[in-house]
């Protein structure tokens, strides 16, 4: 485990918002922050309140362990990739596809 004052938490934010399509301005809008404030968290320049971390969660549907995954001790490791965070939006085709790659490479 990372010491805490090391947590850097910028980039994994970052991939969140990109998995799920949004834009700095569109995030910024929908926790009701600046555009700057967002790009200085996901440059590490500044650390989210809790009450932005908690709107970001809530925003893409995310437990806060998502976001600080890397700096927690958990015996098993639960959380999606941040790149696989836009599943849901797939069709009902890409999703068959997808659950069957998955299938194939666990027999293997």
């Amino acid at each position: 485990m990372k010491k805490a004052s090391s947590i850097k938490i910028g980039k994994t934010i970052q991939e969140i918002r990109k998995s799920n399509g949004y834009t700095q301005e569109k995030l910024a809008e929908a926790v009701e922050v600046s555009v700057r404030h967002i790009s200085d968290i996901e440059q590490d320049r500044v650390k989210p309140s809790y009450e932005i971390l908690i709107r970001i969660c809530n925003l893409f549907g995310i437990g806060i362990n998502q976001i600080f995954n890397k700096y927690l001790n958990v015996k098993e490791n639960k959380t999606l990739e941040y790149k696989l965070a836009g599943y849901d939006k797939l069709n009902k085709k890409d999703k068959e596809t997808i659950e069957n790659l998955i299938m194939f490479f666990n027999k293997k």
